[in-house]
């Protein structure tokens, strides 16, 4: 069990003592939340910060929707997959936690991702809004209340379910990807235990499993990506005609480029991540390994 902050222990002749713990906070408690939802908002606003040109950071941050999306961005999504892992690892029990993990990760990564883009939603209608029609606003805070009172509610939430097909494969693979390949490492690569490795050595097995992730995310997000690319510049085109226009190898042009920036940016984001982590004394659960009750029922035991 993990203990929060100063556990109170005795010394020689019952002399009460109190020793610092190892973590600020108990692992899946509302503070822990909380802070990795700060990691979250810091992971990806200063990724994406971090491809802006510095003096042109604070003019970009007034007009453009995106920046703010990414803040919300983070805050929802690793805040919620970190919720829906604890909450779904429960639910299948310790055994079964193991045996399913990778479903377990992509279930609580598009969980995460399902609630956050609902949260993100009207950001997202807004910036497509104010780069569509040239003169509707300038600025979110101008696209908002004009939105609402032409179509009220629904027209924040009419793309809410492309904004799904989009984002939830994506997250999927970033999380998922990232997960497993951490275990992996540790137990091929990593000469050694990840409990004798110190905090910059875990945090540079974090960072190659995050560019590893980026890259299978770049894969898998390429061919849509491409498509809505020429989607942006053509209007009245839809994107199955923009498909067969392509081709095979039209959705794959410019991969190369991709998987460099994604993968920068996705190693970045959970090195930044468990950096804060780390920082804030926050519980870093090692990679999982099979329970003893499921070794003896698998006769691995003595």
């Amino acid at each position: 069990l993990l203990q929060p902050f100063f556990i109170k222990g005795e010394g020689e002749h019952g002399v009460s003592l109190f020793f610092a713990a190892e973590y600020s906070c108990e692992y899946g408690s509302l503070k822990f939340y909380a802070l990795c939802g700060v990691g979250g908002v810091l992971s990806c606003g200063l990724t994406h910060t971090g491809v802006v040109p510095l003096d042109l950071v604070k003019c970009r941050m007034q007009v453009d929707p995106q920046k703010y999306k990414s803040i919300f961005n983070g805050l929802c999504k690793f805040g919620f997959y970190e919720v829906f892992k604890i909450l779904y690892g429960n639910m299948l029990g310790e055994e079964n936690a193991y045996l399913w993990r990778t479903s377990l990760y992509l279930a609580a990564s598009a969980s995460a991702e399902f609630f956050a883009d609902i949260a993100l939603a009207p950001m997202e209608a807004a910036k497509v809004r104010i780069q569509t029609q040239p003169g509707y606003a300038n600025t979110l805070r101008q696209a908002l209340p004009k939105m609402f009172a032409e179509e009220g509610i629904w027209a924040f939430y009419k793309g809410v379910a492309p904004l799904w097909m989009r984002q939830i494969p994506y997250t999927m693979m970033k999380f998922a990807c990232f997960e497993r390949t951490v275990e992996a490492l540790y137990k091929y690569v990593v000469p050694k235990p990840r409990s004798e490795c110190t905090k910059g050595e875990q945090l540079i097995v974090t960072f190659v499993a995050g560019y590893i992730a980026g890259v299978f995310c770049a894969i898998v997000s390429h061919p849509a990506d491409s498509v809505v690319s020429v989607l942006n510049k053509e209007k009245g085109s839809s994107a199955s005609q923009v498909l067969m226009r392509l081709g095979f190898k039209g959705v794959w042009k410019g991969l190369f480029a991709r998987i460099i920036m994604i993968g920068t940016l996705t190693a970045l984001q959970w090195f930044i991540y468990d950096s804060v982590k780390v920082y804030f004394r926050l519980p870093r659960p090692p990679p999982p390994e099979m329970p003893e009750s499921l070794k003896k029922k698998l006769g691995l035991t003595e």
